[in-house]
């Protein structure tokens, strides 16, 4: 099996889990910085591809944003379960590799945790770049990468912080979190900030803004009190500069 069909297979064998776990609210992360993914991403109304969509709910937010909203995702079951929400104008089975749609379509896409859990982040982002206009915006969310090697004693609000393993270099990870009687597998992939710079870069992006927000809503989510000294996310908006 190759490493992109296992990234794949993971993420079908676990989709149940994933909408119980995405769709509780105030329960992971997001919850905690909902509002301000919205106002990073602005309000618009021209056409918005959701690459990896997941269960839908950030599509459901550029829905409520006033984009015309196309939502995609390699696995089935959660392509079926962002519908069954109504959380999208169109949907499509595919992968943020080989994207089945016609070149400068949108002028918006989002990849909103995805670039983590895919094995070919260039490949993503040159596909990314032929759906794209070339006056559009590419939003990105991933997961911080000092984040994936954080490691702490206890969880409370003062604790000190170290690192496990190295940042440099790309690893695969795996791991099971288990929190008010919900259970999610994780697998994705840790890789050094300047990785998804140079692959941007790579495409013919610029990164044209770049956020480390911290988490709102501690005082419903008193898990994300830590995350309000180290940030948990990275975001970056990116233009085409060029069409190597």
């Amino acid at each position: 099996m190759t490493k992109q069909a296992a990234d794949r297979a993971h993420w079908s064998d676990f989709a149940r889990e994933w909408v119980a776990w995405a769709r509780t609210p105030d329960h992971d992360a997001y919850w905690a910085y909902r509002e301000g993914l919205n106002d990073f991403i602005g309000r618009g109304g021209g056409g918005a591809l959701d690459v990896g969509c997941g269960e839908g709910r950030v599509s459901r937010e550029l829905k409520a944003l006033g984009y015309h909203v196309t939502a995609c995702d390699p696995v089935t079951e959660l392509v079926k379960a962002a519908e069954e929400a109504d959380s999208a104008h169109e949907y499509a089975i595919a992968s943020g590799a080989d994207l089945p749609f016609e070149s400068g379509r949108f002028d918006l896409v989002v990849a909103y945790n995805v670039l983590m859990d895919v094995e070919d982040v260039p490949g993503v982002l040159r596909e990314i770049r032929r759906v794209m206009r070339p006056v559009g915006t590419l939003v990105i969310s991933i997961v911080h990468p000092i984040a994936d090697y954080e490691r702490s004693a206890d969880s409370g609000p003062d604790a000190d912080y170290s690192f496990k393993g190295t940042y440099f270099g790309r690893q695969r990870f795996e791991g099971e979190e288990d929190r008010n009687g919900l259970t999610m597998h994780f697998a994705g992939w840790s890789q050094p900030l300047e990785a998804y710079a140079a692959a941007l870069e790579a495409a013919g992006f610029a990164i044209t803004s770049l956020r480390e927000p911290a988490p709102t809503r501690v005082d419903v989510m008193p898990h994300m009190q830590k995350w309000t000294r180290y940030p948990l996310f990275l975001w970056m908006k990116a233009r085409l500069v060029a069409f190597p």
